[in-house]
Protein backbone atom coordinates (compact mmCIF):
# COMPACT_ATOMS: atom_id res chain seq x y z
CA UNK A 1 0.00 0.00 0.00
CA UNK A 2 3.11 2.01 0.38
CA UNK A 3 3.98 2.23 -2.80
CA UNK A 4 1.12 3.57 -4.15
CA UNK A 5 1.54 6.90 -3.51
CA UNK A 6 4.94 7.39 -4.58
CA UNK A 7 4.16 6.07 -7.57
CA UNK A 8 1.44 8.41 -8.25
CA UNK A 9 3.84 11.48 -7.01
CA UNK A 10 6.22 10.11 -9.68
CA UNK A 11 4.03 10.30 -12.83
CA UNK A 12 3.61 13.81 -12.36
CA UNK A 13 7.52 14.63 -12.33
CA UNK A 14 8.15 15.04 -15.83
CA UNK A 15 5.02 17.36 -16.38
CA UNK A 16 5.23 21.10 -14.83
CA UNK A 17 2.38 21.93 -12.55
CA UNK A 18 0.01 24.24 -13.97
CA UNK A 19 -2.99 26.52 -12.62
CA UNK A 20 -4.92 24.92 -10.21
CA UNK A 21 -2.04 22.33 -9.52
CA UNK A 22 0.44 25.06 -8.27
CA UNK A 23 -0.02 24.58 -4.74
CA UNK A 24 1.73 27.36 -3.09
CA UNK A 25 1.25 30.91 -1.32
CA UNK A 26 3.26 32.76 -3.52
CA UNK A 27 5.03 32.54 -6.66
CA UNK A 28 7.76 34.97 -8.81
CA UNK A 29 5.44 35.26 -12.18
CA UNK A 30 6.88 36.20 -15.37
CA UNK A 31 5.11 37.68 -18.15
CA UNK A 32 4.02 36.00 -21.39
CA UNK A 33 6.38 38.02 -23.36
CA UNK A 34 9.10 36.97 -20.81
CA UNK A 35 8.33 40.36 -18.04
CA UNK A 36 9.40 40.33 -14.74
CA UNK A 37 5.54 40.87 -12.67
CA UNK A 38 7.59 39.79 -9.48
CA UNK A 39 6.56 37.84 -6.22
CA UNK A 40 2.58 37.98 -6.42
CA UNK A 41 0.02 35.71 -4.27
CA UNK A 42 -0.78 32.57 -6.45
CA UNK A 43 -4.83 33.77 -6.33
CA UNK A 44 -3.84 37.17 -8.36
CA UNK A 45 -1.61 34.68 -10.72
CA UNK A 46 -4.38 32.78 -11.48
CA UNK A 47 -6.80 36.08 -11.47
CA UNK A 48 -4.17 37.37 -14.28
CA UNK A 49 -3.95 33.94 -16.37
CA UNK A 50 -7.38 33.75 -16.03
CA UNK A 51 -8.12 37.76 -17.56
CA UNK A 52 -5.11 37.03 -20.48
CA UNK A 53 -6.62 33.77 -21.55
CA UNK A 54 -3.27 32.04 -20.92
CA UNK A 55 -2.31 29.01 -18.23
CA UNK A 56 -0.18 29.52 -15.06
CA UNK A 57 2.52 27.04 -15.66
CA UNK A 58 5.89 26.27 -13.25
CA UNK A 59 8.74 26.72 -14.87
CA UNK A 60 11.50 26.71 -11.86
CA UNK A 61 9.92 24.49 -9.09
CA UNK A 62 12.86 24.76 -6.76
CA UNK A 63 13.45 28.06 -6.93
CA UNK A 64 12.05 30.10 -3.60
CA UNK A 65 9.57 31.01 -4.38
CA UNK A 66 8.45 29.06 -7.36
CA UNK A 67 8.74 30.77 -10.85
CA UNK A 68 5.64 30.74 -12.71
CA UNK A 69 5.01 31.80 -16.26
CA UNK A 70 2.05 32.95 -17.96
CA UNK A 71 1.62 31.24 -21.68
CA UNK A 72 -0.34 29.03 -23.59
CA UNK A 73 0.08 25.33 -22.23
CA UNK A 74 -1.21 23.57 -25.18
CA UNK A 75 0.52 25.61 -27.89
CA UNK A 76 3.43 25.68 -25.47
CA UNK A 77 3.65 21.70 -25.96
CA UNK A 78 2.08 21.27 -29.31
CA UNK A 79 5.20 23.36 -30.54
CA UNK A 80 7.74 21.78 -28.07
CA UNK A 81 7.05 17.98 -29.44
CA UNK A 82 7.54 19.64 -32.95
CA UNK A 83 11.03 20.67 -32.25
CA UNK A 84 11.93 17.26 -30.72
CA UNK A 85 10.35 15.34 -33.98
CA UNK A 86 12.32 18.02 -36.19
CA UNK A 87 15.37 17.24 -34.42
CA UNK A 88 15.05 13.58 -34.33
CA UNK A 89 14.56 13.91 -38.36
CA UNK A 90 17.78 16.21 -39.26
CA UNK A 91 20.01 14.25 -36.73
CA UNK A 92 22.18 12.17 -38.37
CA UNK A 93 21.82 8.60 -37.78
CA UNK A 94 25.92 7.45 -37.36
CA UNK A 95 26.90 3.83 -36.82
CA UNK A 96 30.09 2.97 -35.24
CA UNK A 97 31.65 0.78 -37.59
CA UNK A 98 34.57 -1.62 -36.19
CA UNK A 99 37.95 -2.83 -37.62
CA UNK A 100 40.62 -4.40 -36.48
CA UNK A 101 44.79 -4.49 -37.62
CA UNK A 102 47.37 -6.72 -36.84
CA UNK A 103 50.76 -5.11 -35.64
CA UNK A 104 52.66 -6.31 -38.62
CA UNK A 105 50.23 -6.16 -41.26
CA UNK A 106 51.56 -6.93 -44.82
CA UNK A 107 51.12 -4.21 -47.09
CA UNK A 108 48.01 -6.20 -49.10
CA UNK A 109 46.21 -6.67 -46.00
CA UNK A 110 47.06 -2.99 -45.04
CA UNK A 111 45.41 -1.59 -48.58
CA UNK A 112 42.09 -4.05 -47.60
CA UNK A 113 41.32 -2.61 -44.34
CA UNK A 114 42.14 0.61 -45.41
CA UNK A 115 39.64 0.61 -48.21
CA UNK A 116 37.28 -0.74 -45.31
CA UNK A 117 37.48 2.09 -43.29
CA UNK A 118 37.30 4.91 -46.30
CA UNK A 119 34.14 2.76 -47.23
CA UNK A 120 32.56 3.56 -43.71
CA UNK A 121 33.11 7.09 -43.65
CA UNK A 122 31.76 7.40 -47.09
CA UNK A 123 28.41 5.99 -46.00
CA UNK A 124 28.72 9.08 -42.78
CA UNK A 125 30.00 5.79 -40.53
CA UNK A 126 32.22 6.44 -37.67
CA UNK A 127 35.36 3.85 -37.70
CA UNK A 128 36.42 2.40 -34.55
CA UNK A 129 39.55 1.00 -35.24
CA UNK A 130 41.43 -1.49 -33.21
CA UNK A 131 45.08 -2.79 -33.04
CA UNK A 132 45.44 -6.33 -31.56
CA UNK A 133 49.71 -6.90 -29.27
CA UNK A 134 50.36 -10.41 -29.84
CA UNK A 135 53.07 -11.97 -26.90
CA UNK A 136 56.13 -9.41 -26.74
CA UNK A 137 54.38 -6.77 -29.19
CA UNK A 138 52.66 -5.11 -25.94
CA UNK A 139 55.88 -4.11 -25.04
CA UNK A 140 55.91 -1.78 -28.03
CA UNK A 141 52.90 0.40 -28.41
CA UNK A 142 54.74 3.06 -29.87
CA UNK A 143 54.38 0.75 -33.04
CA UNK A 144 50.87 0.72 -32.56
CA UNK A 145 50.56 4.25 -32.65
CA UNK A 146 52.50 5.18 -36.04
CA UNK A 147 50.55 2.49 -37.57
CA UNK A 148 47.37 4.24 -36.71
CA UNK A 149 48.98 7.84 -36.94
CA UNK A 150 49.52 6.24 -40.95
CA UNK A 151 45.72 5.43 -41.32
CA UNK A 152 44.37 8.62 -40.22
CA UNK A 153 46.43 10.52 -42.43
CA UNK A 154 45.66 8.15 -45.21
CA UNK A 155 41.90 8.55 -44.91
CA UNK A 156 42.36 12.42 -43.54
CA UNK A 157 40.42 13.49 -46.67
CA UNK A 158 37.33 11.41 -45.88
CA UNK A 159 37.59 11.56 -41.68
CA UNK A 160 39.77 13.36 -38.90
CA UNK A 161 40.39 11.57 -35.74
CA UNK A 162 38.12 11.84 -32.91
CA UNK A 163 39.55 9.86 -30.32
CA UNK A 164 43.31 9.45 -30.21
CA UNK A 165 44.94 6.54 -29.99
CA UNK A 166 45.14 4.98 -26.43
CA UNK A 167 45.90 1.69 -24.73
CA UNK A 168 43.29 -0.81 -23.81
CA UNK A 169 44.68 -3.97 -22.59
CA UNK A 170 46.34 -6.16 -25.62
CA UNK A 171 44.69 -3.64 -27.60
CA UNK A 172 45.30 0.03 -29.16
CA UNK A 173 41.67 1.70 -30.02
CA UNK A 174 41.13 5.00 -32.30
CA UNK A 175 38.05 6.73 -33.25
CA UNK A 176 37.71 8.10 -36.92
CA UNK A 177 34.53 9.98 -37.43
CA UNK A 178 33.17 11.15 -41.03
CA UNK A 179 33.70 15.00 -41.65
CA UNK A 180 30.80 17.20 -40.68
CA UNK A 181 30.29 17.94 -44.30
CA UNK A 182 29.97 13.91 -45.11
CA UNK A 183 27.37 13.96 -41.90
CA UNK A 184 25.37 16.68 -43.06
CA UNK A 185 25.53 16.00 -46.67
CA UNK A 186 24.12 12.23 -45.71
CA UNK A 187 21.09 14.09 -43.57
CA UNK A 188 20.55 16.90 -46.46
CA UNK A 189 19.76 13.44 -48.65
CA UNK A 190 17.87 12.04 -46.20
CA UNK A 191 15.74 15.05 -46.47
CA UNK A 192 15.61 15.05 -50.32
CA UNK A 193 14.37 11.80 -50.54
CA UNK A 194 11.32 12.12 -47.58
CA UNK A 195 10.47 15.16 -50.05
CA UNK A 196 10.52 13.48 -53.45
CA UNK A 197 8.12 10.89 -51.99
CA UNK A 198 5.73 13.29 -50.51
CA UNK A 199 5.71 14.96 -53.60
CA UNK A 200 5.58 12.04 -55.63
CA UNK A 201 2.57 10.63 -53.36
CA UNK A 202 0.45 14.90 -53.68
CA UNK A 203 1.11 14.35 -57.71
CA UNK A 204 -0.59 11.25 -57.56
CA UNK A 205 -3.60 12.12 -55.56
CA UNK A 206 -4.09 15.24 -57.88
CA UNK A 207 -4.12 13.65 -61.39
CA UNK A 208 -7.56 12.26 -61.20
CA UNK A 209 -9.19 16.14 -60.40
CA UNK A 210 -7.00 17.48 -63.59
CA UNK A 211 -8.65 14.77 -65.57
CA UNK A 212 -11.65 15.37 -64.57
CA UNK A 213 -11.46 18.92 -65.39
CA UNK A 214 -9.87 18.50 -68.73
CA UNK A 215 -12.89 16.73 -69.27
CA UNK A 216 -15.94 18.85 -69.38
CA UNK A 217 -13.75 20.85 -71.78
CA UNK A 218 -12.80 18.59 -74.44
CA UNK A 219 -16.47 17.53 -74.83
CA UNK A 220 -17.39 21.12 -75.51
CA UNK A 221 -15.09 21.66 -78.28
CA UNK A 222 -16.83 19.85 -80.80
CA UNK A 223 -20.12 21.13 -79.88
CA UNK A 224 -18.65 25.03 -81.79
CA UNK A 225 -18.08 23.40 -84.91
CA UNK A 226 -21.35 22.76 -86.13
CA UNK A 227 -22.03 26.50 -85.54
CA UNK A 228 -19.11 27.68 -87.14
CA UNK A 229 -19.66 25.63 -90.17
CA UNK A 230 -23.18 26.82 -90.70
CA UNK A 231 -22.06 30.41 -89.99
CA UNK A 232 -19.90 29.93 -93.30
CA UNK A 233 -23.03 28.16 -95.30
CA UNK A 234 -25.43 31.20 -94.58
CA UNK A 235 -22.41 33.59 -95.62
Amino acid sequence: MSGGPATTKEQHISEPRINDRIRVPEVRLVGPNGEQVGIVRVEDALRLADEAGLDLVEVAPQARPPVCKLMDFGKFKYESDMKAREARKNQTNTILKEIRFRLKIDPHDYGTKKGHVERFLKAGDKVKVMIMFRGREQSRPEMGFRLLQRLAEDVSDLGSVESSPRQDGRNMVMVIGPHKKKAEAKAEERRRKDAESAGSAESASTAPDEAAEQAPAQQAAPEQAPVDQTATTAS
